[in-house]
């Protein structure tokens, strides 16, 4: 399968770059096999049904961007890719000349940081203060927008690139489809008798480089940690004997609970996490944390979800190819020249898509 088959023509001014006046006000394009709806994000509440199970990434993301310079006094950039533990980071750092093993940079004038070498295309950082780093981003650190996004962080994004139900710190990206959902309409789906459960997926840099090899197959995914309680595993479990669906609200949370499903030996790069594994129509999803390279493209078998919902994706790139898969290639193809026709604004602050998974004929 070939990178370009994932390519297509947006025009600029479709780019959001804002997010609209209030949450949930954004509109919804509904994707059911061929048939397209436009709709608005207020109707999903109409979409799902009691006794379905809405899987939200309750990930946090931190300001994960710092400015400072050398010892040599040369001005450099770090983005955090992801902490370690109280005091060491991988991390992007954008210099003139790279930093070597052993040197010390200044950050925000005021944190001395150890260059302890490279992972990768990573460096690895240790913060000298005691206080630990994920304090020392909130303090110091900026919040990291996508490339795509022209302005630096303002107050309005400090609110809204943040999920209202972001508690676990540690993503560089928000799962945007989270983006549209205010604590009226989680209430709201509440009280139609909806299931809310949680994953954990912390979002990498990643997430936003297209894929720059001439075949899908030789890209390699970054690594994601996540985790999946056993809270829900239990919810998914016991919706699933009682026919309900489980809809994903983005696609880290259905990276995520695919990931914690994928038979070991079914796909390379991905954890095996802890816990005995809950058997039934929810495959063999699996307590736990684990490390994810999962690359999901047309022809991968979903064992978990039955419904995304998600935003609009880049050209070329590994989510595009992910709801290529759920959703059907021409399908989606369709779904994305009616979206540009149609002016819906596109990626992390623009409009959504709910899609139900395309069933293979047999």
């Amino acid at each position: 399968m070939r990178t370009d088959e994932f390519d297509f023509a947006l025009p600029e001014a479709l780019i959001a770059q804002h997010p609209p006046e209030k949450r949930g006000a954004s509109r919804m394009l509904c994707v059911q096999g061929d048939s397209l709806e436009d709709s608005r994000f207020a109707d999903f509440l109409h979409k799902v049904r009691a006794g379905d199970v809405l899987v939200l990434n309750d990930t946090r993301v931190i300001k994960a961007r710092l400015f400072g310079e050398k010892q040599s006094g040369g001005k450099i950039e770090v983005l955090v890719e992801r902490v370690l533990n109280e005091h060491e980071v991988l991390a992007q750092v954008r210099a003139s000349k790279s930093p070597r093993a052993g040197s010390y940079l200044k950050l925000s004038g005021e944190m001395e940081v150890e260059v302890l070498g490279r992972a990768g295309e990573f460096f690895h950082l240790r913060f000298l203060s005691e206080m630990p780093v994920l304090e020392l981003l909130e303090r110091y650190g900026r919040l990291p927008l996508p490339p795509y996004i022209t302005h630096a962080a303002e107050d309005e994004d400090e609110e809204r690139y943040q999920t209202v139900f972001a508690r676990e710190s540690g993503a560089v990206a928000a799962p945007t489809a989270g983006l549209h959902f205010d604590d009226e309409m989680l209430q709201a789906l509440l009280h139609k008798g909806v299931n809310i459960a949680y994953v954990t997926l912390h979002v990498g840099a990643g997430t936003f480089q297209p894929v720059r090899v001439e075949h899908v197959h030789e890209h390699a995914m970054h690594s994601e940690c996540y985790e999946i309680p056993q809270e829900t595993v239990e919810v998914i479990a016991r919706a699933r004997l009682a026919g309900g669906r489980v809809v994903a609200v983005g696609t880290t949370s259905l990276r995520a609970l695919e990931s914690a499903a994928v038979r070991e030996g079914d796909a390379a790069g991905i954890g095996h996490p802890s816990a005995s594994p809950l058997r039934g129509q929810s495959g063999m999803l699996q307590a736990g944390t684990g490390e994810t390279r999962i690359f999901i493209t047309p022809g991968y078998r979903f064992r978990v979800v039955d419904v995304l919902l998600t935003n609009f994706h880049l050209p070329k790139s590994t989510l595009l190819m992910l709801v290529s898969a759920f959703g059907g290639m021409e399908e989606m193809r369709a779904a994305y020249r009616h979206a540009v026709e149609q002016q819906y604004r596109f990626f992390s602050y623009g409009d959504a898509m709910l899609i139900e998974k395309k069933v293979a004929s047999r």
